[in-house]
């Protein structure tokens, strides 16, 4: 599997490059990850997403504006949660110095986050009021975790795993090469994760969709334990 990953990395940097390890390919994975939960998220959640903030704050005005379909307090706690989640990722930087070590322990977390979540699922449901509320927060808090630790990571061209607004317009914008190579993989990354998600979803139930991403989530964590420190910078 390491050397899989490895072979992914380095084809997304050119030859000598890669001072990064592992780490793209497993920012890649996350961003499967991504578009998973924000499928699950959407579609069972009242219309919110739990990793693409930019959507929640234009729900909030839509919401406002008399729109039925959408919720305004499950966007707001998105929002929350997600921005609790990145916060608390600065807090751990600062006596946390290990980068690898804390990207591990941040994916660990998230891993842990949406295990919950599938209990709460299991036990609850996801259409009651109550579970949804568990089911946001949960979620918009692993995602900002995790959105956080790309972030400080500072992988050209991947530092984000929710966002690809940016990225569309670098890639249109800047001429061709590697980075636009990186930036076209992320892509399809997010929109596999989120068609899986929404297939897994629709003809499953969303067990089946967030255990797919508990599971790339856990093989993340175990692969970035083979990081040397140095590796990540």
């Amino acid at each position: 599997m390491i050397s899989g990953l490895r072979w992914v990395s380095d084809a997304l940097f050119p030859r000598g490059a890669n001072e990064h390890g592992i780490l793209p390919a497993l920012l890649i994975m996350l961003t499967v990850t991504t578009g998973l939960v924000d499928a699950v998220s959407f579609l069972g959640l009242n219309r919110v997403f739990v990793a693409n903030m930019t959507g929640n704050v234009m729900f909030v005005g839509f919401a406002l504006a008399g729109d039925r379909e959408l919720s305004v307090w499950a966007s707001l706690l998105a929002l929350a949660a997600f921005v609790t989640g990145a916060w608390s990722t600065g807090r751990l930087a600062r006596w946390m110095r290990d980068v690898r070590r804390e990207f591990t322990a941040l994916t660990i977390m998230h891993a842990i986050l949406v295990a919950v979540a599938l209990l709460v699922v299991w036990s609850a449901g996801y259409r009651e009021t109550g579970a949804q509320v568990a089911l946001i927060g949960l979620l918009g808090y692993g995602m900002g975790l995790q959105n956080a630790a790309a972030h400080r990571l500072a992988v050209p061209d991947l530092v984000t795993i929710t966002v690809l607004t940016s990225t569309l317009t670098r890639l249109a914008v800047d001429p061709p090469g590697y980075a636009g190579l990186r930036r076209s993989v992320l892509i399809v990354a997010l929109f596999t994760g989120g068609l899986t998600g929404a297939v897994l979803h629709l003809n499953v139930g969303p067990v089946s969709a967030l255990t797919a991403a508990l599971i790339l989530l856990v093989a993340v964590a175990c692969a970035s334990r083979s990081i040397r420190y140095g590796e990540s910078r």
